[in-house]
């Protein structure tokens, strides 16, 4: 990569870090709020918090995570990327600040609510930067999801180790602080955000795919049939299945692990004899999640690579199918003990952002330079606005019926991408 392309990707991957950190920091925290508040209030009316219930809060929040994209998307493609990003982790660094101020479960959807607001112009914004911009584009994805990974897995991980020693408001209040450091480093970073896009033509005219933008309401409707005229529908469809699965699984998984063999408390005074601890304990799963989540940092090196080398498609219908028969194969390898359900962690961590760096780079081949925000708005409106619905789906099918069920949706979700993913293979 040249100075250019190498100037971009790290200030992404910092950025596209932080956002993850505080997205997969949320369901640590969601045990403890399941434990911690018995109902909340609205208008006057309380509500019994379940898995239901809080799982509906939540899907809030990450639906504006990706609701947003798309309005994002249409700015990015006007204002550029690098002053969205800094907003974006200054936004971020203030929502987790309101999170460790929260005096009941209101306020702290009232916050998450927030974050999702700030964190929704970022892949827009980021992926735009790196499509236009990176000129080793698959590489560049593959730094950039490698780097979301890391914030995934250590986010929840230093979650989860300031829980030892910190109450949960506290812990929100610290990982505010790297957004803000971060978002002035965005205001500072300096680069070419078209290095990339070959805007000359042939006949010494303007290549039509670098131009574009939306100006107006019906500028934004006519790109969008444009969009979705063609096969980019189909991509569409499966960034949707992705995102369902993505937060189905993801969103209670910690709660989930609580109960299964091995992953029993164990009190902290058990590894430091002699000193007060205050009762408080090791939480296996918390550790668990936060290992399968950094794993994933292969499966998406992985799925960047294999972008520069085969078609994309051919790659999601593969990595679908075999998140279907992982996610049927979960509490069976569970039954088995914690060590097989460690390997297997490990292999489902892997799996599951593998898939990501693939259907970037199918946005990417299926839409024009000059509606790129456009087209990774619409991305992620279905990836994590419409995926948002996974965790309510999650929350739901926990509280009315049971882990096994919700396994079998998650696997229906992946059938629907890897059948789409077919299908645009067979399209050619």
């Amino acid at each position: 990569m040249n100075g250019n392309d190498r100037s971009i990707v790290g200030l992404l991957m910092v950025a596209h870090g932080m956002v993850h950190t505080y997205e997969l920091s949320i369901p640590i925290f969601v045990s403890i709020w399941l434990a911690e508040f018995d109902v909340i209030g609205v208008a006057g009316l309380e509500f019994g918090v379940t898995q239901a219930t809080l799982g509906l809060l939540v899907t809030a929040g990450y639906g504006l995570f990706g609701l947003g994209a798309l309005p994002g998307g249409v700015l990015v493609d006007r204002l550029g990327s690098r002053r969205l990003i800094a907003a974006c982790l200054f936004g971020m660094g203030g929502s987790f600040f309101l999170l460790g101020v929260a005096p009941d479960l209101l306020f702290v959807t009232f916050a998450l609510l927030l974050w999702g607001v700030a964190a929704s112009v970022y892949h827009p914004a980021g992926l735009t930067l790196i499509s236009k911009g990176v000129t080793e584009r698959g590489t560049g994805f593959a730094y950039h999801g490698v780097a979301g990974n890391v914030g995934i897995g250590l986010g929840p991980l230093l979650t989860a180790v300031l829980l030892l020693v910190f109450d949960w408001t506290t812990v929100a209040t610290v990982l505010a602080v790297p957004a803000v450091v971060a978002g002035l480093y965005a205001v500072r970073a300096e680069f070419d955000e078209t290095a990339a896009v070959d805007a000359i033509g042939a006949d010494g005219g303007v290549d039509a795919r670098s131009e574009g933008g939306v100006d107006s309401l019906a500028e934004f409707v006519t790109e969008s049939k444009t969009l979705f005229a063609g096969a980019f529908v189909v991509v569409f469809v499966i960034v949707m299945a992705n995102g369902l699965f993505y937060r189905g699984v993801l969103t209670f998984l910690p709660n989930l692990l609580e109960g299964l063999p091995g992953f029993e408390p164990v009190p902290l005074s058990a590894f430091v004899p002699g000193v007060e601890t205050g009762g408080r304990t090791l939480r296996p799963e918390r550790y668990f999640y936060a290992g399968l989540l950094l794993v994933g940092v292969a499966g998406q090196y992985l799925g960047g690579k294999l972008t520069d080398r085969f078609p994309a498609e051919y790659g999601i219908a593969a990595v679908f199918a075999l998140l279907a028969v992982l996610a049927l194969a979960f509490l069976p390898v569970a039954s088995l003990g914690i060590v097989p359900l460690l390997v297997f962690g490990a292999l489902f961590g892997a799996t599951l952002f593998t898939a990501q760096p693939l259907y970037q780079a199918t946005v990417a081949d299926y839409s024009p330079a000059g509606t790129r925000g456009l087209s990774y708005g619409y991305t992620y409106l279905g990836s994590f606005g419409i995926g948002a619905l996974g965790g309510a789906v999650a929350g739901g099918v926990l509280t009315y019926a049971d882990a096994g069920t919700l396994f079998l949706v998650l696997a229906g979700f992946a059938v629907v991408a890897s059948t789409a993913a077919l299908y645009l293979v067979r399209r050619g």
